[in-house]
């Protein structure tokens, strides 16, 4: 027998799930949140619950606003249960859920009056966003905004209506300005390098595409912090809920589970106040970029390293990954010789021991993680992911070796099937083009590498051209397991 979640509800779920210590009721709104996915339910969320059940600050109750059909879908299934989520933690000796109550409304989707109004409000003080690293509207190899986007002109030409996520935010800016109310703080939790800055690109762009001197009133008044968080949250699925419906015994509309381990690492720039974040764990700090850059490179640039093997041996869940000999060495190897030696050096932080975390992170057997989800959106996460480790080392004059084969594994995962002829489905904006060009690189790697607006000048690269070409005939010829062991044995 299970028990529908809600605010009603809450004192008859099982005594081993934990509740709220406090009412959603007694908290007001000062942060609007762009993207309530499972990530931020597994992390923001989760801190502000914290600060929240010590006592304390509770006019920063959590309201959400989306622009996507899915952040609707979403809205409905949260709305069902009063804004409530059951996050589970789970590693090999323990799975532990509790029920959060941080979020207190959700803004509907495509209603952009109501969204500016409430952005508008002076009791906000705090809009932040997880809209993945495809949804900041810059160019891969570059990373700078792309003002000619259309859905970038469209706001500008109406910003009075907007569409996308900056274009709300600026008319939610525009407004405060006309009103004489400060700027709330834009904060990026994206796993983006420099999120902050890249925010900061975005809105002022868009500002200087309906006024000039708007651009300026937003560079010289409006913080954006740059962060880095951690935190593995896998997609939901039956599995989930079926889990969550057997132990605990409850019934949600979207879970979310998660690995124990949490980070926040935070620019401590909000000119208008923030939570105490601090007293939950979350790190504030004056430069961000040493933590983010070995967070990026290590963590993501190891998903994305064992993401393609994996799925082109047929592995379907990420410790499975991890239990293969070949890809756990393969990524050893390539994080040693390769990615951590081209870092700058992190405060009272010992890359191998960040190292040794992030691989008991990746096999931890309880998280359900899936390689499908590691692959999606290679034609962003490659150039923010891998390839600035792979200009970093070629203007050394460093081996490239592992980081090609890394990305000569994604361009033949591109191609389509796996090697024993399964297909390789996956969600990317790019897909049609990166399967066309991944096909064509089978007898001209060259044509892949010809995407500059993801490659860049890595892909001019004589050295890596070489390097990627070889390897992947190599792939073709011997397929990714035979490959990974040359490359082990330094015959690649």
């Amino acid at each position: 027998m299970t028990v529908k979640l809600s605010k009603a509800a809450l004192q008859n779920l099982p005594e081993k799930v934990g509740v709220p210590g406090y009412s959603q009721s007694d908290l007001k709104a000062g942060i609007i949140h762009f993207g309530i996915g499972n990530f931020h339910r597994a992390h923001q969320a989760v801190y502000l619950d914290a600060l929240f059940n010590a006592g304390t600050d509770h006019e920063w109750g959590l309201v959400g606003a989306g622009v996507l059909a899915s952040d609707e879908v979403m809205r409905q299934k949260l709305k069902e249960q009063d804004w409530l989520t059951t996050v589970v933690e789970q590693d090999s000796g323990h799975r532990v859920a509790h029920v959060t109550s941080s979020m207190i409304d959700y803004l509907q989707p495509g209603d952009s009056a109501n969204t500016i109004a409430r952005l508008a409000d002076p009791e906000i003080r705090i809009v932040s966003m997880t809209i993945t690293e495809g949804g900041y509207f810059i160019d891969p190899a570059s990373g700078v905004f792309n003002p000619q986007h259309p859905a970038i002109v469209a706001d500008a030409a109406d910003i009075a209506n907007p569409k996308t996520v900056f274009g709300l935010i600026l008319a939610g800016l525009i407004r405060r300005r006309n009103e004489g109310t400060a700027p709330f703080t834009v904060m990026s939790c994206d796993n983006i390098p420099g999120n902050g800055h890249v925010t900061s690109d975005a809105v002022s762009g868009l500002a200087a595409l309906v006024d000039t001197n708007l651009a300026e009133w937003i560079r010289q008044n409006v913080a954006f912090p740059n962060s880095m968080v951690d935190r593995i949250t896998p997609a939901t699925t039956d599995r989930e809920h079926n889990l969550l419906a057997t132990d605990f015994g409850i019934d949600d509309n979207w879970p979310v589970f998660c690995e124990p381990f949490k980070q926040w690492v935070l620019e401590d720039h909000f000119p208008t106040g923030r939570p105490a974040l601090e007293k939950v764990g979350v790190t504030f700090v004056r430069d961000v970029a040493p933590y983010e850059l070995m967070k990026i490179r290590i963590l993501n640039g190891g998903h994305a390293a064992i993401a393609y093997p994996a799925a082109l041996m047929d592995i379907h869940f990420v410790h499975e990954a991890m239990e293969e000999p070949l890809i756990r060495e393969f990524l050893t190897k390539l994080e040693r010789e390769e990615i951590i030696p081209v870092l700058p050096p992190v405060p009272d932080m010992p890359f191998e021991d960040y190292f040794d975390l992030i691989v008991r992170r990746f096999s931890n057997p309880k998280i359900g993680d899936t390689i499908q989800r590691l692959c999606q959106d290679g034609s962003n996460r490659q150039p923010k992911f891998i390839l600035p480790t792979t200009a970093d080392r070629l203007k050394a004059g460093k081996s490239v070796t592992g980081l090609s084969l890394v990305s000569a594994l994604w361009c033949r995962f591109c191609a389509g099937t796996t090697d024993t002829g399964k297909p390789t489905n996956y969600l990317d904006a790019s897909a049609e083009r990166l399967k066309v060009e991944a096909l064509k690189a089978k007898d001209d790697p060259k044509a892949f590498l010809a995407m500059t607006d993801i490659f860049g000048e890595v892909g001019t690269s004589p050295i890596f051209t070489e390097s990627f070409s070889r390897i992947l005939r190599t792939l073709w010829d011997k397929g990714a397991r035979e490959t990974l062991r040359l490359y082990l044995d330094d015959k690649l």
